[in-house]
């Protein structure tokens, strides 16, 4: 005769739903698969981890709440537009004097055309001393 066996399962193994709870580490919905290297020195590494311990957490936790909750200022790096006119216009002027310096290298005499835009640009680089220096003083 065989007896059969059965198996009893009690209440606190049961998992809801009616599963049997296997134990071990609960399922992650958002596993972590990517990951960010950041490069420092020894001493910088060292101090991370001292801050991350203090904190009551690892450096990956410590580092990624660090970058996720902390605003970081941007300051964007732009000129004012005054400032922008008057390096346009030097930059013209540069143009202008390098073509006239290429020209008298060569041994060639300034026509009627480039002595009138050389005194234009004379004209254009004490205005533009003149603005620098009412915008600085």
């Amino acid at each position: 005769m065989e007896s059969a066996v059965k198996k009893t399962i009690s209440t606190k193994d049961q998992a809801p739903m009616g599963r049997v709870n296997k134990g071990g580490r609960p399922k992650v919905p958002h596993r972590r698969r990517a990951t960010v290297s950041v490069m420092c020195t020894l001493v910088e590494k060292k101090i991370i981890e001292a801050n991350a311990k203090r904190a009551g957490t690892n450096a990956s936790v410590f580092l990624r709440n660090l970058g996720l909750n902390t605003r970081v200022e941007v300051r964007v790096k732009t000129l004012p537009r005054p400032v922008l006119e008057m390096r346009g216009t030097l930059n013209h002027i540069a143009a202008n004097l390098n073509q006239i310096a290429r020209r008298r290298n060569r041994g060639d005499d300034l026509n009627a055309m480039e002595r009138a835009l050389l005194d234009q640009d004379v004209r254009s680089l004490r205005r533009l001393v003149k603005n620098i220096n009412a915008y600085v003083l």
